[in-house]
């Protein structure tokens, strides 16, 4: 009698876990909804849902307020009571219109996007799908808000709010991707993150660098990777996709494949994707001053310049990759959670296109400029500790490796002399992160982190004839940059209307530099930096009811130096060469928000956000002097010496708007529009604008959704950038720009119209399909080297298991 009493009660406690798991769907298509959080403060807790729409909620029980959250849905409020008379299944809402009372972890931490004062925004799942981004560069703009410049096909230089480079932050899980020989000319490092393996993508506007540290000036990117899923029962769950796609514009050939293996306390995670992409073909309707008619082939030992059969095919600018993720967890209670993340990444070599488009001499300036192969793999530990004591709710331990490497090859025209550049980056780093809960309105986060690059860079000539090759100028010293922080924030709830955050960071920084003066008359052979900086931040959120918001931010960032601004030589143009300066302190930020965003009537949604950011001690490239010489013999040409100084200010203003209306018969409208205008000091005193303030430029989309079925008409703009609104670092750089009819440099306004689908054939299989750039345009985004492609048919193929 007495095991029958125990078998009954343990399977009475089997049946109430089981029922402590809820399943949420979409309640207009059934389907279940992967990514949902379910979150409560009292008692904290925050749980994911898995691709079947299911969480184990019972660390919610007794919670009187638990708040259901996805981008897209209207957020449910229920207690764990109602969840379980409801048999634990909840069906949500899909709307387009809401005040984005969404969880945002662009902050490190998870917290409710109305509590938060900067301006985050996220870029829901369900849209990435839809667009069928080819890379992490692509799927930024999907967002509406990130301007993308390209060098070549194989990049994505993001710009937000007039910056660029190494004055915006990259975060994968938490970690920073920013090295110390992020430069302030284009990069291409984004396109090492793979969209497939990518969970969640939010974007931080403005200084992030209580967060982040160094050069989270204009924004943060904050990238989340996939997440192994736990089994919530004693089987073994199995998950995965698989993935194939076609674009005609650039013969692309995508596959892609995961899978997702989970037990009660372990899981594993697998991603494969590949991409194949050929040249890039523009369309038919654009400035001929894009067209490229010729590109240069080598033939035994002489370059041939080959007339281009299409001179709208961009030659060379095709590319290959292929990226690979494993995350492993192990979970063995529910206090403590283990994940470790393997990613790699790597490109081909693929040439710089708008290099291949400078001319001397009536004649291609160079016989080869390429990229690659462009590498970069990271191992992330990230343990995470929940518990009530007296100094933590919870504490995130990330520990991570990164192995970056770079380079280049360029030979001049019928020369014989290769040169070869490769830079090689070690990064290690230590975040400690803490919450605690402190009173009722309290809640406080703090941590510390330390980060450490090793820098290692070589040079050399090769003689592609003779077949021989010897020691050449490396890019970079031999270096080794270092971080050290402390940061805290606060985040206060005055009332149920009210909230404020303030948050401080003091960050010390050194970098130890040893330069090769064999090759380069430098009056040194060894530099040191030291220094420290603080940086702050202060907001407050105000929603008077439930269809008004507003926020204002006060915040700081900087940017310390780093090897690239210390110790680089390089030509930024014909005829200038910039040399290394070891006289170079942080630049600093100055950043004020101020956010509205109204709902009316559960129909319209306006949202609009100013900001003013000034931008002090920055580092800029000015003439200088080395031993004396304001000009030295460089890559066979004499040049003018430069250096990276701390000798502007610069200013940035703008405007974000965006507008949501939610129409009859399954029809939404929304727009992004962006506005921006930026001025930099030049050396002579006068101002100039600046380079990374893009003009204006947004998307306006045209949404259909019934059932299975996904419809989105949409527009991309660009407004134009004439001669005189070119900053002046840009009006010589007439191979990647249109002329106007006094034969200047401008970037024509442009726009693309677009149409992509997505039908659900059964539940587990989706065919996407879609046109961009129906009407054929030939365009180029501002200060861009590659135009855009012309019209692009693309497939797509998911099958679920």
């Amino acid at each position: 009698m007495k095991k029958l009493f125990l078998l009954c009660l343990l399977m009475g406690v089997v049946c109430i876990a089981q029922a402590q798991i809820i399943t949420i769907k979409d309640q207009q298509t059934d389907e279940p909804l992967e990514l949902a959080t379910i979150q409560s403060d009292s008692p904290r807790a925050f749980v994911v849902t898995n691709a079947k729409g299911n969480a184990d909620i019972s660390v919610f029980e007794g919670a009187t307020n638990i708040q259901v959250r996805m981008l897209g849905y209207e957020t449910r409020s229920l207690s764990f009571a109602d969840l379980q008379s409801g048999d634990f299944k909840l069906q949500m809402l899909a709307s387009s219109v809401s005040l984005d009372n969404v969880v945002v972890s662009a902050t490190k931490w998870n917290q409710n996007s109305y509590e938060v004062p900067t301006k985050i925004t996220s870029i829901a799942p369900r849209d990435i799908a839809l667009q069928n981004p080819q890379t992490a560069a692509d799927l930024l703009t999907v967002s509406g808000k990130v301007f993308m410049q390209k060098s070549q096909q194989g990049g994505g230089s993001p710009m937000i709010r007039g910056f660029a480079t190494n004055r915006l932050l990259y975060s994968i899980d938490g970690v920073r991707m920013n090295t110390a020989i992020f430069r302030a000319g284009n990069i291409q490092n984004v396109i090492s993150l793979d969209p497939f393996a990518i969970e969640h993508t939010e974007v931080l506007f403005g200084p992030g660098s209580v967060i982040y540290g160094s050069d989270a000036i204009g924004g943060v990117m904050s990238f989340k990777t996939i997440t192994p899923q736990l089994s919530l029962t004693d089987k073994p769950v199995v998950s995965g996709n698989v993935f194939g796609r076609y674009s005609s514009a650039n013969n692309e050939k995508t596959g892609h494949f995961d899978i997702n293996v989970g037990w009660k306390k372990w899981a594993f995670a697998t991603s494969f994707s590949a991409n194949d992409y050929d040249h890039l073909k523009q369309g038919s309707n654009g400035p001929d001053d894009y067209l490229m008619p010729y590109y240069v082939v080598r033939r035994g030992d002489a370059d041939v310049v080959v007339e281009n059969d299409d001179p709208r095919v961009q030659i060379p600018s095709g590319y290959d990759q292929y990226n690979i993720t494993q995350k492993i967890r192990f979970q063995p209670n529910k206090h403590w959670d283990f994940q470790y993340g393997f990613h790699y990444s790597e490109t081909s070599e693929y040439g710089r296109y708008d290099r291949h488009n400078r001319m001397r001499n009536d004649l291609p300036r160079y016989g080869e400029w390429s990229y690659g192969p462009q590498k970069w793999m990271m191992n992330n530990l990230n343990i995470t500790h929940t518990a009530q004591t007296g100094m933590f709710d919870e504490v995130v331990l990330r520990l991570a490796q990164q192995s970056f490497e770079e380079s280049r090859m360029d030979r001049s025209l019928n020369s014989a002399e290769r040169a070869v550049r490769v830079e090689e980056v070690e990064a290690y780093s230590l975040n400690l992160d803490f919450t605690k809960n402190l009173a009722a309105r309290h809640t406080f986060y703090y941590g510390l982190e330390v980060v450490t690059n090793d820098v290692t860079s070589t040079g050399t000539d090769e003689d592609i004839v003779a077949g021989t090759s010897v020691s050449g100028p490396s890019r970079y010293p031999q270096a080794v940059w270092n971080s050290y922080a402390l940061y805290a924030t606060d985040q206060y709830r005055a009332s149920e209307q009210l909230t404020f955050q303030a948050g401080l960071r003091y960050n010390l920084y050194s970098l130890d530099a040893e330069f090769d003066t064999s090759f380069y008359p430098f009056p040194f052979s060894e530099a040191e930096l030291d220094n420290a900086a603080l940086t702050g931040s202060l907001g407050a959120v105000y929603r008077p009811s439930q269809d008004w918001v507003f926020s204002t931010n006060l915040s700081t960032g900087f940017r310390a130096p780093n090897v690239d601004d210390m110790g680089k030589v390089f030509d930024s143009e014909p005829g200038a060469v910039v040399v290394p300066n070891p006289d170079l302190d942080a630049e600093y930020a100055y950043n004020i928000d101020l956010s509205v965003a109204k709902v009316f009537g559960d129909m319209l949604k306006v949202d609009v956000t100013g900001y003013h950011t000034w931008l002090e001690n920055a580092m800029v490239r000015r003439d200088y002097t080395l031993n004396g010489q304001t000009e030295i013999m460089y890559d066979g040409e004499m040049s003018r010496v430069q250096a990276i100084q701390n000798a502007a200010i610069a200013k940035v203003y703008g405007l974000q708007f965006g507008l949501e209306l939610k129409l009859p018969a399954g029809f939404s409208f929304t727009t992004d529009y962006n506005f921006q205008h930026g001025e930099e000091e030049l050396d002579d005193g006068a101002t100039s604008p600046s380079r990374h303030a893009a003009p204006s430029f947004g998307v306006s989309r045209l949404n259909f959704k019934q059932s299975k079925l996904t419809l989105q008409l949409y527009a991309n703009y660009q407004s134009e950038a004439n001669s005189d609104d070119l900053p002046e670092s840009e009006k010589g750089k007439t191979e990647i720009y249109a002329l106007d009819g006094n034969g200047n440099a401008y970037a024509p306004s442009w726009y693309t119209l677009n149409l992509k689908g997505q039908y659900l054939v059964a539940p587990y299989l989706t065919v996407g399909a879609g046109i961009e750039n129906i009407t054929d345009q030939r365009y180029r985004p501002y200060s861009s080297g590659i135009s855009g492609a012309g019209r692009n048919f693309i497939v797509s193929v998911k099958a679920t298991f």
